[in-house]
């Protein structure tokens, strides 16, 4: 059936929109931050994959890093292990170590991978333990109870360097990286890092044109509930002075923030539960989420 008239317009206009968008972010680097609703619902997944290999095609240069929470979450449960946070953080001990691996550089890795490739991109799966390329070391998480108390809460890392030579070799080629949040230690031990935080790292060590972390909010919300966007990282400090930005989103702001401070151009919060978001951010004008910007 012949597109009516109005429609077809409608999506000239559309298609017409993205082209200064191509031009500009033309083989730039843009590293995505892949979690929440976006890795559960299947229509969700298929959109993904199929905007990360849109963008690779038009010739920008996605660097995906993944969670999986959830399912880590799900399959501690299944062996009668039960998940314990400290502070947001998952206490990881050697058992549950063991699961981490298995979830985030398998099963949920090559979940990704597959998706990717079945829509025509060249995909391919790290953990940071590959080549060691990124060096981590162990977390110790503040006591609320004790101010100068500090808990070890197992094989949690935090990211201490990252070498961008495997990523830059695997860009060359034309694949696109599909990175697990593991860390490896001085004496070859793993650790379990935060995504975001990763994701926030290697935007810095790639100097990334945008860091985008994908969430289940519509962004950075006022005291009213609405979005806010365009958001320089002054105003973003007065947000998080007054209350505005609290809790669960806090976090990811000021990693958002530590990102464009380190050189990355851009840092975006999005929601990932609207269908393909990563191209609605990227390549058109309104965006659905928080642009947050250095000045």
């Amino acid at each position: 059936m012949a597109l009516s008239a109005s429609l077809a317009a409608e999506k000239v206009a559309l298609l017409s929109e993205a082209l200064p968008f191509i031009q500009r972010f033309f083989d730039k680097t843009i590293v995505i931050k892949y979690g929440g609703n976006a890795m559960v619902e299947q229509r969700l997944k298929e959109g993904f994959a199929r905007d990360v290999v849109l963008l690779k095609l038009v010739g920008m240069n996605p660097v995906i890093v993944h969670g999986g929470g959830p399912q880590i979450g799900d399959l501690l449960k299944r062996i009668g292990k039960q998940s314990e946070f400290i502070q947001g953080m998952r206490v990881t001990d050697e058992e549950t170590l063991d699961v981490v691996e298995m979830v985030l550089g398998g099963l949920v890795n090559q979940e990704i991978v597959t998706l990717i490739n079945l829509h025509g991109g060249k995909a391919v799966g790290l953990t940071g333990k590959d080549g060691n390329f990124i060096h981590a070391r162990k977390m110790l998480v503040p006591s609320k109870e004790e101010a100068a108390k500090l808990l070890d809460i197992g094989q949690v890392g935090e990211v201490t360097g990252i070498d961008p030579q495997l990523i830059h070799l695997l860009d060359s080629k034309d694949f696109i990286p599909v990175i697990a949040p593991l860390g490896v230690g001085e004496q070859g031990e793993a650790y379990n890092i935060n995504a975001d935080v990763v994701a926030g790292k290697l935007a810095e060590t790639l100097h990334a044109e945008k860091l985008i972390l994908m969430t289940n909010t519509p962004g950075v919300l006022d005291k009213a509930g609405g979005l806010l966007t365009g958001l320089t990282s002054e105003r973003v400090k007065e947000l998080i002075a007054d209350g505005t930005v609290a809790g669960g989103m806090l976090p990811k702001v000021k990693c958002a923030l530590d990102a464009v401070h380190n050189g990355v151009n851009t840092s975006h919060i999005i929601d990932g539960r609207v269908a393909h978001a990563l191209l609605l951010e990227i390549l058109t004008s309104e965006g659905v989420g928080t642009l947050i910007k250095r000045a």
